[in-house]
């Protein structure tokens, strides 16, 4: 079975942004990163489909996950997996 897509809007300054990288290179998990201050038009984009203006916001699929403390969250309960179809 293949994992589904994640996608995180993100910018490299941001302490939050890599709190949710380590989490997700801990997890080995490939991730696709938007960076939202180089590509400008992406910040719309994702306020389109999350509804938030912070970063980061992070999707598994067509899930809306929510920023580092929601990944987190679902990590350390087990529900991340379930999200991964494991």
């Amino acid at each position: 079975m293949s994992l589904p897509d994640i996608v995180m809007y993100a910018n490299q300054s941001c302490p939050y942004c890599e709190r949710a990288r380590q989490v997700l290179r801990r997890r080995k998990l490939p991730f696709t990163e938007i960076d939202v201050v180089a590509e400008p038009g992406m910040r719309a984009e994702m306020m389109a489909r999350s509804g938030r203006r912070t970063v980061p916001q992070i999707f598994i699929g067509d899930t809306h996950v929510g920023g580092s403390d929601e990944l987190c969250e679902l990590d350390a309960d087990g529900r991340l997996d379930a999200l991964l179809g494991d």
